[in-house]
């Protein structure tokens, strides 16, 4: 039998470079202690950019305490290839933020509910989206996938955003694709 070298994960933001998952699922547990009864949006997306010899992905992470700051990380991700065809493009995007939401096993999703849950009553709310970036508008390109994207992020149990509300892809990430 083999031995499988487990994925390297290194995500990284202004503060800090090459964080291990565990200290990034830290990050967000400490911010949402900070105020347990914020409203919390963990939000997932991924976004592209094809280069000269490579196609450069980045996935950011965003924990949002709604109308009080937020705190995000990105990992990233190069394929040695100019990736033009548009629906393998957006299939990977969707994949990369799949394996990140994946992270967040039901134990750790129940460990960031369980802080606000005693709040809820006075107004906690804490919800995951996936960001994803297409649209739907008729000068989309990316309009013929929306169903299908959507779809993938809804079995996963997170809610699907495309544009113009996806900003943590279309924006957020984008920042770090060119």
């Amino acid at each position: 039998m083999r031995n499988f070298k487990a994925l390297n994960y290194s995500f990284e933001n202004l503060q800090k470079k090459n964080m291990a998952f565990e200290q990034v699922f830290e990050h967000i547990v400490k911010f949402m202690n900070k105020e347990p009864q914020g409203n919390y949006r963990l939000m997932f997306g991924t976004d592209s950019q094809v280069h000269s010899t490579y196609t450069r992905f980045v996935t950011g992470i965003v924990i949002q305490r709604e109308g009080k700051g937020a705190w995000a990380c990105i990992r990233k991700v190069a394929v040695p290839r100019q990736m033009k065809n548009l629906h393998e493009k957006i299939s990977y995007e969707t994949s990369l933020t799949e394996e990140i939401v994946s992270m967040f096993t039901e134990a750790r999703k129940s460990e960031l509910i369980d802080i606000v849950l005693p709040h809820i009553y006075k107004g906690a709310s804490f919800t995951i989206e996936g960001h994803i970036d297409i649209g739907a508008n008729s000068r989309n390109k990316t309009r013929v996938y929306v169903r299908e994207m959507m779809s993938r992020m809804q079995s996963m149990g997170i809610e699907p955003i495309i544009k113009p509300k996806a900003f943590v892809a279309s924006s957020y990430a984008n920042r770090y694709t060119k």
